[in-house]
């Protein structure tokens, strides 16, 4: 069950690519895709947040699920995000991540309506009944405002296929607690970029992404520095990141991590609306930091990563 998943390591949540018109560009995003796996990183999660899974139609969100598992071709886990209104468009999505034949599913909160604990609860049970894939929790209170407590993930647990709880509160005692209510029951993941390294030592076992689609074989390397208690070789490394994990925790993090990705050669920097490109300050602000980051880019220590392709 949870402890047989195999998912560990850096899943960066993979941004979808549009072309000037806002088309779905997929060649675009199939090499974003490749050139995560190429540089090491240990798994994709398609059609999350910084995917701008809600702005996509239910055949692009298939589309892109496509894609990832022919780019996959095995190498990786592959995990897509499920964002619908409704319990039953989740299930819908949720046969269709099946069908295309990934690994597992992210399960967001039904949106829009601010959902009582036990219809919270009743939400991911539904959408894991629907499917045998595995599924992961995820909780993001921030941006999808019904915030999965450690007491409705622990009431979950009677629930074989809900293997997984990632955790973008920035709340890094709920692992604690969880761990307290349910011991290793799910496999816990840091899901907000900027508190990593406290995530790993509380007992996560994975990290879903944001800035690791810029910078996928850092955020690797750091992952694995925290996972290994080499704290004397991570703190400088997290240090140099910092300022830029601190842009995944902000309401316009796609717009940022996009940019990001831009200045590195990986992908474009347009985004659906409502998310409209960064103000001409805004983007200033993101190229200085985007600059000195790679001014001081440090050596990385080594970890057993392959080289980069």
């Amino acid at each position: 069950m949870a402890t047989r998943i195999g998912w560990e390591g850096v899943f960066p949540a993979v941004t979808t690519q549009f072309k000037a018109n806002f088309d779905l560009d997929i060649e675009a995003t199939a090499k974003v895709m490749d050139g995560l796996i190429r540089d090491g990183v240990s798994g994709l999660i398609v059609c999350g947040t910084v995917g701008e899974n809600t702005s996509l139609s239910r055949a692009e969100k298939v589309a892109v699920m496509e894609a990832a598992k022919d780019v996959a071709r095995g190498r990786v886990p592959v995990i897509a995000g499920i964002a619908e209104f409704t319990t039953g468009f989740a299930c819908e999505v949720a046969r269709e991540a099946q069908r295309v034949g990934l690994d597992g599913i992210m399960v967001m909160p039904a949106l829009v309506y601010s959902s009582k604990p036990h219809e919270t609860a009743a939400h991911f049970r539904g959408v894991a009944k629907a499917t045998d894939l595995p599924v992961m929790v995820y909780n993001n209170p921030p941006i999808y405002k019904n915030d999965v407590t450690p007491e409705i993930l622990a009431s979950l647990a009677d629930c074989e296929t809900v293997v997984s709880f990632k955790d973008s509160s920035g709340d890094t005692r709920r692992f604690t607690d969880v761990r307290n209510m349910v011991g290793d029951r799910f496999v816990l993941f840091a899901g907000l970029d900027d508190v990593v390294v406290e995530s790993v030592m509380l007992g996560a076992e994975g990290w879903v992404s944001g800035m690791s689609n810029a910078f996928p074989r850092e955020g690797e390397t750091l992952f694995r520095l925290a996972k290994a208690g080499r704290y004397a070789e991570a703190l400088p490394l997290y240090e140099w990141f910092m300022p830029l994990l601190h842009l995944d925790a902000r309401p316009d993090l796609v717009q940022c991590i996009k940019l990001c990705e831009k200045i590195m050669g990986r992908g474009s920097d347009v985004t659906r609306p409502p998310r409209l490109p960064l103000s001409a300050e805004e983007r200033a602000a993101v190229e200085a930091i985007m600059d000195k980051a790679l001014r001081t880019r440090p050596l990385l220590p080594e970890v057993g990563l392959k080289p980069a392709a």
